[in-house]
């Protein structure tokens, strides 16, 4: 049987930090169970190639949503990393820390001492900014944390058209004025992906006291006497199981780490029953508390051949593939998202709720096709959505994949958001400084214009932006509906813990695997029992008229 102090469930964004934070200290022997296998290979490690991965089954668990009654029936695709590094190993590579608000928001709903002030100085620690704003952010962590070489013209036409539209601009959306249209920053470093796997794992892994198994899928915790010993899990063709004489830490993602609960008897007491699995904790909250950010291409033609289209062919990706793996430069070491915007949607409300990642192409995220030749888009969103789903198992059976319902667009106010979105969007595509370039709508096009056809059109068009969190939500240790306390500790049961976006009480705004890290990084020192890194007395921008202007 496998021994350690410490088992990390999940290699990924914030396991890998976990993982590194934990194997600090010299009399820690953490082992680290990864469903995955290796990332090498150039589809994880050239950022330009970022569609493929998440769709690949070696990479990818392959989880699709429940048929979204509020989006005709579509099933959507939940992409979650299955690979050393997780999600970090398959994103877009996006940096957004949040806001300093998600975080405050947090502490009002019981995760105390997750406020942004308590918060900040983890995302200091765990980054290396290359740029950025000085004083607020990290230089000397192990995330490092790079902008493009904003090849196009559209880049700089999108942030100028914000700017002649009326809006801020920012120099740094993850310093402390997130509000604007801005450089957007990607987690690539000398031309590669950062992962966490890059960034963590591996200098972790070179301590005698760290030891990833990789190939190895964990069925259920083991729970003696309400309290966690260790971890069961498949191996080959064979079941094992390691024991943990300190804790055993989860951090398997808003999918499995709720799903992994269940199956290991904590969830919902009645529920759990009727699949024939015992109650260790009833913890109705497991799997509740589902959010997501649902997005929009919004796309126009462009009258240049300034975009990547013109490499939409087999002889140039080639070309850029072999400048890339030759040097690590060119257009196969950008995420190619390199602008964007946070914006609020209108007056009185604080701070932005809208998100904008602008791309010099008009492509589907899966990359399967362009539209129409040359174009560029606007990926657009809002960032608070009031809906909220839930992750349920359909069987006992560890095997089993589980039943995803985000019960997207299930608010009245998530259209009228959207509608807001699409229409603020269009009046920034229609600024100057996109009149050398703009060229027809492509989508949603001219003629969609009423409430009705925009409803048609976000019913058949939203995608998701692949940020699950929620589902084994953060709180006060008396609050019902949360899961884990704000150590991250599972209410009911000894010596386990979750680590990673699940605990998030709200959706943060942008992406998540910043805010993610960040977990990773705070726990670690909860569980070694560290004071806490000093608070920050750095406050926020916020736009001085917001009761008053929208922008």
């Amino acid at each position: 049987m496998l021994e350690a102090t410490h088992i990390v469930i999940g290699a990924g964004s914030a396991g890998a930090a976990l993982a590194y934070r934990l194997s600090e200290d010299p009399d820690a022997r953490v082992l680290i169970l990864e469903a995955g296998g290796s990332d090498v290979g150039p589809f994880i490690q050239m950022p330009a190639a970022l569609s493929y991965p998440m769709n690949m089954s070696r990479y990818d668990w392959g989880f699709v949503s429940d048929p979204e009654p509020h989006l005709g029936g579509r099933q959507l695709v939940t992409p979650r990393g299955k690979v050393v590094g997780g999600s970090s190993s398959i994103n877009g590579m996006v940096y957004v820390r949040g806001h300093a608000h998600d975080f405050d928001t947090w502490a009002e709903m019981g995760a105390q001492g997750w406020s942004y002030a308590d918060v900040a100085p983890y995302f200091e620690r765990m980054e290396n900014a290359h740029g950025g704003e000085a004083g607020v952010r990290g230089t000397s962590g192990p995330m490092h944390v790079t902008r493009g070489t904003k090849w196009s013209p559209l880049y700089n036409a999108f942030i100028e058209a914000g700017r002649q539209a009326g809006y801020e601009t920012t120099p740094d959306y993850n310093g402390l004025k997130q509000e604007g249209f801005a450089d957007m920053e990607m987690t690539v470093w000398r031309g590669r992906r950062w992962s966490t796997a890059n960034a963590y794992l591996k200098p972790a892994l070179k301590r005698a006291n760290v030891r990833l198994l990789t190939g190895v899928n964990a069925r259920r915790i083991i729970i003696e006497n309400g309290r966690a010993t260790g971890v069961e899990f498949t191996r080959g063709n064979g079941v094992e199981t390691a024991q943990a004489s300190a804790e055993v830490i989860v951090a398997a993602s808003a999918i499995n780490s709720p799903r992994l609960l269940m199956l290991s008897g904590i969830g919902d007491g009645e529920a759990l029953s009727e699949l024939g699995i015992e109650t260790v904790a009833h913890r109705p909250g497991v799997g509740q508390n589902l959010q997501d950010h649902l997005e929009l291409y919004i796309q126009q033609t462009c009258t240049q051949p300034i975009t990547l289209y013109k490499h939409w062919n087999l002889v140039s990706k080639a070309l850029i593939g072999a400048q890339w793996l030759f040097t690590g430069t060119g257009l196969g070491a950008s995420n190619h998202f390199e602008a964007c915007a946070f914006i609020r949607s209108r007056a009185g409300i604080e701070y932005p709720d809208i998100q904008y990642h602008f791309l010099p192409f008009a492509v589907r995220y899966d990359g399967k096709a362009a539209a129409e030749g040359h174009g560029f888009q606007a990926h657009v969103g809002p960032m608070r959505s009031k809906s909220r789903g839930r992750v349920a198992l359909t069987s006992a059976d560890p095997d089993a994949d589980p039943s995803i319902l985000f019960n997207y667009m299930s608010h009245p106010d998530d259209w009228e958001e959207f509608r807001t979105a699409i229409r603020l969007t269009r009046e920034i595509f229609g600024q100057e400084a996109f009149a050398p370039f703009r060229g027809h709508e492509i989508q949603p096009g001219d003629s969609v214009q009423s409430d009705a056809d925009l409803d048609d059109f976000i019913r058949e068009h939203a995608e998701s932006a692949y940020h699950p969190c929620g589902t084994c939500r953060m709180g006060r240790a008396d609050d019902p509906g949360a899961v884990v306390d704000p150590h991250g500790r599972v209410i009911g049961v000894e010596a386990l813990r979750v680590a990673d976006s699940s605990i998030f009480p709200q959706i943060t705004n942008g992406n998540l695997n910043a805010p993610s890290i960040m977990v990773g990084e705070k726990i670690a020192d909860h569980i070694l029992g560290r004071t806490p890194l000093p608070a920050s007395n750095r406050q926020p921008w916020i736009h001085p008229d917001w009761q008053t202007s929208q922008r």
